[in-house]
């Protein structure tokens, strides 16, 4: 049994690329190195039971010796997550009118499945039973927009629930009496506050020292251009990303002309990724007579893939954000990799900084330390946005 945090590996990218079966030959080789190893989904599509030739089940299930998958029962840890809400809502609905079938509809989130998901997996973490935890993602843009989610709901969480909660209590005789619905009791708003302290506990995970990213893409064009971008939305975020991995690479050789031009375009976007994600490892994975599924064949591929690299050793270097001072100055560093200069944006409101870039926007809740200061500077440099603070308040 683990006895502190496990490494924790996501696995994302662009849609068909085969980021499910990088994330499931990964856990294979975790386990086959004894380490106890869990492989979990955050993609609805629920392939992973399919890529490891197993049946699926809600709870973590060995799959091979060391081994387990859990394919999360949403349903059920959909209410004990957000059943107080959930129940109030459709309640709510029922008394404007709407049948219960339509209530139900209604009441049930979009994109809840993956929020579940990541919920489900704070839990596992916390039973301390995993050396490796394995995540394979959704496709990129539906990953962005849930990594985001905490930090997001937090901000409005901050500042909008203290105060609704003095106002419901307020307002509460007033919308029985004339509006006669029904008004949330403390259970109900106490499951918001445990929904936003259970999300906060995942971003805590996900952006600690022992996590990190694993981007995997296929050597096409279109597919890169989409990578190099999620390389700079996850840094935006805080989220760290330790490599790279180019799937299906055509091996050399061979006199037709058809197979020849693959070879040769795949090496120019081979040689366009290394140069753009240095110096993270890029791994690269051949294109296989036949598709990988089940532990035996997963093993192979891991083995091809990483080579004597040690894939679960903690990431190195340092993380997307980082404070320093000096003297009197203060230095925010915001790891943008690939962002154009052209594409950023830095705006300063309160005790917040607001920072865009592309079509990714976070807001930087400033440490006391730096909410007291003034902005003197900021520079978009090798990667990295620095923002410098000095004396004068805000």
């Amino acid at each position: 049994m683990s006895t502190g945090s496990p490494r924790i590996l996501l696995f994302t990218g662009k849609g068909g690329v085969g980021k499910t079966t990088v994330a499931a030959a990964t856990a294979t080789l975790a386990a086959r190195r004894g380490l106890k190893t869990l492989v979990v989904s955050t993609d609805t599509a629920h392939s992973l039971a399919d890529a490891l030739g197993v049946p699926g089940s809600g709870e973590p299930t060995e799959a091979a010796p060391g081994l387990y998958l859990q394919q999360v029962d949403t349903q059920r840890a959909l209410e004990r997550h957000w059943g107080d809400l959930q129940e109030y809502a459709r309640g709510l609905l029922a008394e404007l009118g709407l049948d219960e079938v339509t209530s139900e509809e209604l009441t049930v989130l979009p994109g809840a499945e993956e929020v579940i998901a990541l919920l489900e997996l704070r839990e596992q973490v916390r039973t301390g039973r995993w050396d490796v935890v394995v995540v394979d993602c959704a496709p990129t843009a539906e990953t962005l927009r849930l990594l985001a989610l905490p930090e997001a709901l937090d901000w409005h969480v901050n500042r909008l629930l203290p105060a609704g909660r003095r106002l419901m209590r307020a307002l509460a005789p007033v919308i029985r009496h004339v509006a006669r619905l029904s008004v949330p009791e403390d259970s109900v708003v106490s499951a918001g506050e445990r929904l936003h302290t259970g999300l906060m506990g995942v971003r805590g995970l996900l952006t600690g020292d022992n996590a990190s990213v694993r981007l995997v893409l296929t050597p096409e064009a279109v597919v890169v251009a989409e990578a190099r971008r999620t390389f700079t939305s996850l840094s935006l975020y805080g989220y760290r990303v330790d490599a790279v991995v180019a799937n299906r690479v055509f091996p050399e050789g061979g006199s037709d002309e058809w197979r020849r031009g693959w070879v040769e375009a795949q090496a120019r976007h081979l040689a366009a990724v290394e140069e753009s994600f240095a110096p993270l490892p890029v791994h690269k994975v051949p294109y296989l007579a036949a598709e990988p599924v089940g532990p035996e064949a997963l093993a192979v591929l891991a083995e091809e893939l990483y080579g004597t690299d040690d894939p679960f050793a903690a990431p190195t270097g340092e993380p997307p954000l980082t404070i320093r001072s000096e003297g009197d100055v203060h230095e925010l560093t915001l790891a943008l990799p690939l962002a154009d200069k052209s594409e950023v944006d830095l705006a300063r409101k309160g005790d917040e900084l607001i920072v865009t870039a592309g079509s990714y926007r976070r807001v930087l809740a400033l440490p006391a330390a730096l909410a007291r200061r003034s902005v003197r500077d900021a520079a978009l440099r090798d990667g990295h946005l620095r923002v410098r603070f000095e004396a004068g308040g805000a």
